[in-house]
């Protein structure tokens, strides 16, 4: 039993690890999704720009900031740049809280910049019809964090907690069932089963199989001489008695049923030993 009180913990530890890993995969895939729409704010900044031969360089990404590089120098309109970085982000769902900043690429200052939050009243965007020269820009994305992505709470930490605490009571569980049946004297530990002598059943995890009065008695018997042949003359004095209840395939027939309800453990055998008696044969 404690073989398979440590296959269920297991079990649940390797769901626990295997859902940790999902979650960073989701995360990998966001970055992807988000890196995806920047770039397509900054082919659509290009051609507004009428250039339609220069790449969008790769995306760099510090924490929450992503910068979109240009391999040339680019004029744009922050009236555009406003409109078409509000729609792609919208019709992408990347985020609702944010700030794009237009930096020039050799003195770092900031040209251009507006901020959208999806609180009421809070769109920062100052004035829009000023073109901006020519120049080596760097568009600055920063995902604020207010809010998550969709206005959808973000829930892996609480799973991860929830999946603790699973494991937790579990094992607990586990390990409180154990001990009350460790000290139950009539509970007999017999492979994968618990044999209860004095409600003449057995238990394996939560299936209870009852025995007959007779049947208990013959798996005593043979439990207490456990990987001994005990022979059929003494089954049937022990067991049956002077009961002269039964004829000679009166052993075999409960033996038939005893194996019959103890074939969920393959390692419990009842073993024939021809011209003698029968024998249990199990670890003890």
């Amino acid at each position: 039993m404690t073989s398979r009180r440590f296959k269920i913990v297991s079990s649940i530890l390797i769901c626990l690890f295997l859902f940790i890993n999902s979650s960073n995969a989701q995360d990998t895939s966001s970055d992807k999704h988000i890196e995806v729409a920047l770039r397509m704010i900054g082919h659509q900044i290009l051609l507004s720009a009428e250039d339609s031969t220069s790449r969008v360089l790769p995306i760099v990404k510090e924490n929450n900031q992503y910068r979109i590089q240009f391999e040339s120098e680019l004029v744009f309109d922050p009236e555009y740049l406003v409109s078409t970085v509000n729609r792609i982000v919208k019709e992408t769902g990347i985020t609702k809280n944010y700030i794009v900043e237009m930096v020039h690429c050799e003195t770092t200052d900031v040209i251009y910049s507006f901020e959208m939050t999806n609180l009421a009243k809070s769109d920062i965007i100052p004035c829009q019809g000023r073109v901006q020269p020519k120049s080596c820009y760097n568009l600055v994305f920063t995902i604020l964090e207010v809010g998550d992505i969709n206005d959808e709470p973000n829930l892996g930490v609480y799973s991860i907690i929830g999946l603790f605490l699973l494991v937790f009571s579990t094992t607990l569980f586990l390990w409180k069932r154990s001990n009350t049946r460790n000290n139950n004297p009539n509970l007999i530990p017999l492979g994968a089963y618990y044999f209860d002598k004095q409600n003449t059943e057995l238990i394996i995890d939560h299936q209870k199989i009852e025995l007959t009065s007779k049947e208990a008695d013959l798996l005593l018997l043979l439990y207490n001489a456990a990987n001994t042949t005990v022979e059929r003359d003494v089954i049937l004095n022990i067991v049956w008695g002077d009961e002269g209840d039964y004829i000679g395939r009166t052993v075999d027939v409960f033996i038939s049923k005893l194996r019959k309800k103890l074939e969920f453990d393959s390692k419990v055998k009842i073993v024939n030993v021809r011209g003698v008696g029968y024998k249990l044969v199990m670890d003890v």
